[in-house]
């Protein structure tokens, strides 16, 4: 092995010294000034791709001389596509784009956006990195070699119900948006991406802003805001037909196609998607399916377009986890466990599922053949856009989401007196209903003249709820599709936003952003307390200050200071008439300093972000009976993120990093039932570690391209120990992992055919056995402290294959 990694390093190092091959170049705007285009896709055919910098400027490491294509894209300038022969150690292409005759400014996602000197930590994906990393899984999984992320799959594979954390928060503390238009699910404030299957086969690009970040519409960003675009402008009609298949008999098939230009003014897009697959878990199931639509008319000043698309799913629940004496194949506890939890095992057949020694890793605890969530959401957006002139543009937008569906599941001896009715035991199975109307208008205007620039816009949404549950089914007889609530909820969103950008001189910019939010929410019962009437209005202050740095040498940096606020979700209402939460604040410090360079690039970010009443779970029965999370006066995540990239030879690059973090609750209180004594057990703690939030986030991928056209890549992922809830307890967490993929991909082109694009992923590459995700609960009982633990393993050594035909 020693003499192996010497003969590697020796092959590298020759590789070194060896000049490479490079071309470089500028690109600017084919006008009087000649403008330079920073954001610039500069693609070479088999030789990757890079953007150009805030000078214009763009450098490529080539395998060898010879004919290549360089093909320039950008939005608002017509393709550049020219065939250059390289003969010298380094050839310059200076390229003068010309504009398109017609407006192709996305208004909508730059008024939300963060622009590349505006002073927040941020990641930026394109189309072509969204492709390379879409096999068919969710989102989340597309976003996990990204700073400070970690993600987790009930099913295991990543498809399905999956989730993600940003820097230790969860989905329901990520703003999300598309085309500028909020997607949080409004009561619950959490992010549904079983909802939108195969969606980022339509985005074009991808950005995630970490931290409070920059006013945005929707749900208060309290970890980080994901934007998503999917308005792609193509001149040239266009099919892609995308197959693939893998591990847990998942397949995937979808169908693109667009019309091109129509008479000069009109374009059309669409796709259709299926994707199912049988899911590591047990019964595990997905059955996914979407379509999207696109119509634009588009003129020299004016852009209009319509989108409508819509997913449907049906997976089969996996959300109880794994007992943790039943995942680690733990006879003496599993009994134990047994002995605690009987009335969860009341029949032979359950018994003998969580004794089966067989399925440690897959054991699904529910057996009824249509334990499903059933659900479809359709969205509906238009969107305006106009040049009013060469300083100000406009956008306006009409959003409607429609959502319907339900829970089924099973339940056991069910005493009838809980759904009005006789005073009974009985099984029956029931629907939990969501019936639910999102709407509104979003609007914002730019201006840019010379050095500054301001930015107005906001928001204002109305969500319309019902939440019902129907008897389907039961031993004793009940009145057909009896339904035991009826309960209506309402949401009404403001606000407002002025962002000014003032570029100071040639380095230095400073950024200003204020926004005022109102937010009002009515919930007219809950499903375990129909007449609890709750909810509260809030008028929040959300400011941003920041100053950027940027020189002709590749240095960069910011620093900044956001206040965010944050009302509480439709479950922390349920506390009580008593016990209403309070709304959270956070205080958002970040600094960075970085160094981009043609063939490495590393950036440093640090962050403090101090909350004042952060919403945690500490295990309190509150007055109605509920385990709701409690607000803690002080708490905070304080870290510093890495990143890295280096491309010293033209077949092999890397990229990598990495997040060290301390997130602290000061003067925790933890709340045990005591089934011993009656009432809770306290317990205090000065300070401890937040749930879910690992001290050590790593990621890293090497890019080996062996042949032209040819790609393999190893990506691996380490995520520290994570604890199950908030006191730090090591016997009540996740293990570490640390988990690599491998991914080959290669491209065949032919002269009727635009591209033919082979790829192969194997993913857990050295079988791992892991867990992302898992929940815990405890009480005393018979003088002992007992824990129950649940987890959600990812699967074992599985792969996904496909292939892309683009015409």
């Amino acid at each position: 092995m020693k003499k192996l990694m010497l003969g590697m390093l020796m092959i590298l190092s020759q590789q070194l010294v060896f000049a490479q091959y490079k071309l470089s170049g500028i690109v600017t705007e084919k006008n009087n000034n000649q403008t330079a285009i920073s954001g610039a896709t500069v693609e070479v055919a088999g030789n990757g791709s890079t953007l150009t910098n805030s000078n214009g400027a763009f450098n490529l490491s080539l395998r060898q001389k010879g004919t290549y294509t360089v093909r320039i894209s950008t939005v608002a300038f017509k393709v550049f596509e020219q065939t250059v022969t390289v003969t010298d150690k380094e050839t310059k292409l200076n390229v003068l784009l010309e504009a398109q005759p017609l407006f192709l400014k996305p208004v909508e996602v730059m008024a939300i956006r963060a622009g590349d000197r505006m002073p927040f930590a941020k990641t930026d994906l394109s189309k072509k990195e969204i492709e390379k990393m879409n096999t068919g899984q969710d989102l989340p999984f597309i976003l996990n070699q990204t700073p400070s992320v970690v993600i987790n799959s009930d099913a295991g594979n990543g498809i399905g119900y999956t989730g993600i954390r940003i820097r230790g928060t969860d989905a329901t503390r990520i703003n999300m948006t598309l085309n500028g238009i909020p997607y949080n699910d409004a009561e619950s404030q959490g992010l549904f991406f079983v909802n939108l299957p195969d969606f980022t086969s339509s985005v074009n690009s991808i950005q995630i802003q970490r931290g409070v970040g920059t006013s945005s519409n929707g749900a208060g960003a309290f970890g980080a805001t994901l934007n998503l675009s999917t308005n792609e402008f193509n001149e040239k009609p266009y099919a892609e037909l995308t197959n693939g298949f893998g591990s847990f008999s998942s397949w995937r098939h979808t169908l693109k196609a667009g019309s091109g230009l129509i008479g000069k003014h009109f374009t059309i897009d669409g796709r259709v998607s299926f994707i199912n697959s049988d899911g590591f878990i047990e019964r595990g199931a997905s059955d996914l399916r979407s379509a999207y639509l696109s119509a634009a008319y588009i003129n020299k000043k004016t852009s209009l377009r319509l989108n409508a698309f819509t997913g449907k799913e049906k997976t089969y629940q996996a959300w109880n986890g794994i007992p943790e004496a039943k995942l680690r194949g733990d006879a003496t506890k599993l009994v134990e466990h047994y002995n605690n939890n009987y009335y969860l095992y009341d029949t032979p057949e359950d018994s003998a599922n969580l004794f089966n020694p067989n399925n440690n890793r897959t054991y699904n605890y529910f057996r009824y053949g249509n334990q499903t969530d059933n659900y479809r959401q359709t969205h509906y957006q238009l969107l305006f856009n106009h040049e009013i002139n060469k300083s100000w543009n406009i956008n306006t937008a009409f959003f409607l989401t429609r959502g319907l569906g339900y829970y089924e599941e099973y339940k056991r001896g069910e005493s009838l007196d809980d759904y009005g009715l006789n005073a009974v035991t009985a099984d029956i199975i029931r629907q939990l209903w969501l019936d639910n109307y999102f709407y509104g208008t979003t609007f914002s205007a730019q201006y840019k003249h010379n050095n500054d620039q301001l930015t107005f816009g906001g928001a204002f949404t109305r969500y319309d709820g019902k939440h019902y549950g129907k008897i389907v089914w039961s031993e004793v007889a009940v009145p057909k599709d009896y339904k035991w609530y009826n309960l209506t909820a309402f949401k009404t969103d403001f606000n407002f936003y002025t962002k000014y950008q003032r570029r100071l001189n040639s380095r230095w910019e400073a950024f200003a952003d204020v926004q005022y939010r109102n937010v009002n929410h009515t919930i007219k019962g809950f499903r375990k307390n129909p007449t609890l009437q709750s909810g509260g209005n809030f008028n929040f202050i959300n400011p941003k200050l920041g100053v950027s740095y940027a020189n002709s040498n590749g240095w960069l940096g910011f620093a900044s200071f956001s206040i965010g606020n944050k009302e509480p979700n439709r479950d922390d209402f349920e506390a009580g008439v008593t016990q209403k939460p309070k709304h959270e604040t956070l205080y958002d410090f970040e600094v960075n300093i970085e160094q981009r360079k043609a063939q490495y690039n590393w950036s440093i970010t640090g962050y403090y972000m101090y909350y004042n009443n952060q919403l945690v779970l500490t295990g309190k029965v509150n007055d109605v009976g509920a385990y709701t999370r409690t607000n803690v006066p002080k708490s905070f995540r304080a870290g510093v993120e890495l990143q890295a990239g280096v491309k010293p030879i033209s077949w092999f690059n890397a990229t990598g990093n990495l997040t060290l973090s301390s997130n602290r609750i000061l003067n925790f209180t933890e709340f045990v039932d005591d089934y011993d004594n009656g009432g809770q057990k306290e317990n205090k703690f000065s300070s401890t570690t937040l749930s879910f939030s690992p001290s050590a986030v790593a990621g890293i991928t090497l890019n080996f391209i062996p042949v032209k056209n040819g790609e393999i890549s190893l990506l691996n992922k380490y995520v520290s120990r994570q604890y199950l809830d908030n006191t730090g307890n090591k016997a009540r967490s996740i293990d570490p992992f640390f988990v690599s993929d491998l991914r080959f991909s290669y491209q065949l082109r032919f002269k009727k055919v635009k591209e033919v694009n082979l790829n192969f992923q194997l993913n857990n590459l050295f079988n791992r056995m892991y867990e992302t995700n898992g929940y815990s609960f405890g009480y005393i009982y018979g003088g002992q402290t007992i824990t129950e633990n649940y987890y959600y393993p990812m699967a074992g050594r599985n792969f996904m294959a496909g292939i892309a035909i683009k015409l």
